[in-house]
């Protein structure tokens, strides 16, 4: 079977699960893949001669916080010559590749690609929960308007696929036919690391424009801080800055003692399925990232704070053992239960 897969380009979540579903496929399907910026430039190196490069949309980041104006005139300056690019390459993907089915992980190229020609298309991301399913957490005034933001880009995004496979560490009511809900995809490093306490914290942050976050980490100098995200190697007392690299980074997350996140859905999925206690404090105007630190709270999985401060990682640490031993009933046979069930869906198609 011939398999058009999308991946966003924006956050590296989507292509590092992306790449597990694509090796799985590959074993008995002929996959092509398109992407944009450094999910492009992760799966081509995966996956030579597969991957066709688009361009995609980019969020612009002040202070921590995603930046509306900056975002919109960010994409707006690069819009025709994007759309120009990305024509051609639909004209390319069109006259080589014939796919009998498409896969979209909250992609638009690949929904719109087959929507034109008719194709049957699978959803498979974690955000179709904030439309199909109902939200079991309490959502403060402030975030009304992200949240109703978020759902319609949500709706719109890929809308009438013939499944919508949604990956979650929390559960949730499906409220629309033709969804399910499946465990997290993990990637391979994650499902052979081995799991200890080093006793230090890891720090994962995705915008590296965050101020001040050694002299809040210097107020808790017993403790040694791991930080990843600033593209750098420095160390200053108990902070140590680390450029990334992937099995530098999964051996400091498996022997973490907690970890501190914004509310990045992949990381801290990879956070639950090691069973470390997720300090979380989501990139304001995100309403995803809101909606993934209000679950870790509810589940007592961690605690949700609205930013980084020493008192608050202090009221963290104390609550330590709890959040282990809620983590502890957490169980996920890897991947398996969504490979199952895309399996079944090809073969019924």
């Amino acid at each position: 079977m011939n398999i058009l897969y999308g991946v966003p380009g924006e956050g590296m979540g989507h292509a590092t699960r992306s790449k597990v579903i694509i090796d799985f496929l590959l074993k008995e399907h002929n996959v092509q893949v398109v992407s944009s910026s450094r999910a492009y430039q992760f799966l081509s190196k995966s996956f030579p001669g597969r991957v066709h490069e688009i361009k995609g949309l980019h969020f612009a980041y002040k202070n921590a916080q995603v930046s509306t104006l900056g975002t919109f005139l960010l994409n707006l300056k690069s819009a025709p010559a994007n759309l120009l690019h990305n024509f051609s390459k639909y004209l390319m993907i069109d006259k080589s590749f014939k796919p009998d089915v498409i896969i979209s992980d909250f992609e638009s190229f690949t929904h719109f690609f087959a929507k034109q020609h008719r194709i049957p298309l699978i959803s498979i991301d974690n955000m179709q929960v904030m439309e199909r399913c109902i939200l079991d957490i309490d959502i403060p005034k402030e975030e009304t308007n992200n949240y109703r933001l978020a759902k319609t880009i949500v709706k719109a995004k890929v809308p009438g696929a013939k499944h919508y496979y949604i990956s979650s560490f929390f559960p949730a009511d499906i409220r629309k036919k033709d969804t399910s809900i499946v465990p997290p995809i993990v990637r391979d490093a994650i499902l052979k690391a081995e799991v200890s306490n080093a006793g230090h914290i890891l720090v994962y942050q995705t915008s590296s424009s965050l101020s001040g976050i050694k002299q809040v980490l210097h107020q808790i100098p017993n403790l040694k801080f791991y930080v990843y995200g600033f593209n750098k190697d420095e160390k200053d007392k108990n902070v140590i800055f680390k450029t990334f690299s992937e099995q530098g980074f999964v051996n400091d997350l498996a022997s973490a003692k907690a970890v501190i996140a914004n509310g990045g859905f992949s990381f801290i999925s990879e956070a639950v399925y090691l069973k470390k206690p997720v300090y979380s404090f989501p990139l304001k105007n995100q309403f995803e990232q809101f909606m993934n630190a209000a679950y870790i709270e509810k589940l007592g999985y961690g605690r949700h704070f609205d930013e980084l401060q020493a008192d608050s990682m202090k009221a963290f640490l104390y609550d330590l053992d709890k959040f282990a031993n809620k983590l502890s009933a957490y169980k996920q046979d890897g991947n398996s239960q969504l490979f199952k069930a895309l399996q079944k869906q090809l073969k019924d198609m």
